[in-house]
């Protein structure tokens, strides 16, 4: 779980802490082989990285946490709201939420600012990865990848477990009018000085979890941010592009 610096790989959420053929966690950038602007542990293959030193960096990411690499299912993420029940392993594309209920078989998503969600359902045995920037917020996309575990899975609010994941902070993420339109009021604040708006994409993803009914004491949120904890994670907006990629993943060993 270590780099030779001592600084971890990657975070395990503690709510999960308790089932234990659940395996679920989202990287940090340490540990890796990637050089600057995406040291260390570059996961995302959709980068300018040299792509032998992002696989380098996903071996040591999944055998790490005792994961398969050919045992993973991922997409290239669009933004979009579209949701992929996994059957099979793989690389996908035009998703930007993932959800199975095979045992062996791993969802995850690649971030960098957005907000990262893992979901259990204990009952059902079925797991999703959800990818929410503020097009997928705004899309519902945790409320549609909910809805559509109930009707695949039989899952049920009171069944799940719910992590929200490390991203981009409310006090850093600067939204123009054509976007903060699109938010309740108790989404975004106007700063009283400057009159910028900032969105928390955070509690937004949230609320959608607590709608559906998942009891807020099985729904954890990450202490951290992409933005304030830079030297911990990627951030697409605080490095102007210039970066590497986090992932969120999450499945039950066989």
């Amino acid at each position: 779980m270590f780099s030779t610096s001592e600084k971890p790989l990657f975070r395990a959420p503690a709510l999960f802490s308790s089932f234990s053929t659940l395996i679920a966690a989202e990287s940090t950038r340490h540990g890796g082989v990637s050089p600057a602007p995406y040291q260390s542990l570059n996961l995302g293959l959709n980068t300018a990285d040299n792509p032998r030193f992002v696989e380098e960096n996903r071996l040591r990411f999944f055998s790490a946490l005792g994961i398969n690499p050919e045992r993973v299912a991922t997409s290239h993420q669009v933004h979009g709201k579209e949701i992929l029940e996994a059957t099979q392993p793989g690389r996908y594309d035009g998703y930007d939420a993932l959800m199975t209920n095979q045992p062996d078989l791993y969802v995850a998503v690649s971030i960098a600012d957005c907000v990262p969600i893992l979901v259990y359902d204990g009952k059902n045995k079925a797991v999703a990865a959800i990818h929410a920037g503020w097009k997928g917020t705004v899309a519902e996309l945790v409320r549609l990848t909910l809805e559509t575990m109930q009707q695949q899975y039989g899952t049920r609010p009171g069944d799940c477990y719910a992590y929200v994941g490390t991203c981009i902070d409310e006090t850093s993420f600067e939204v123009g009018p054509e976007v903060a339109e699109k938010f309740a009021p108790e989404f975004k604040r106007v700063d009283e000085f400057t009159q910028r708006t900032f969105v928390n994409l955070r509690s937004a993803n949230t609320r959608q979890l607590t709608n559906f009914g998942i009891p807020t004491a099985q729904i954890a949120l990450s202490t951290y941010s992409t933005v304030l904890n830079n030297e911990d994670y990627f951030s697409h907006r605080y490095e102007n592009g210039q970066t590497g990629r986090l992932m969120a993943v999450i499945g039950l060993k066989s």
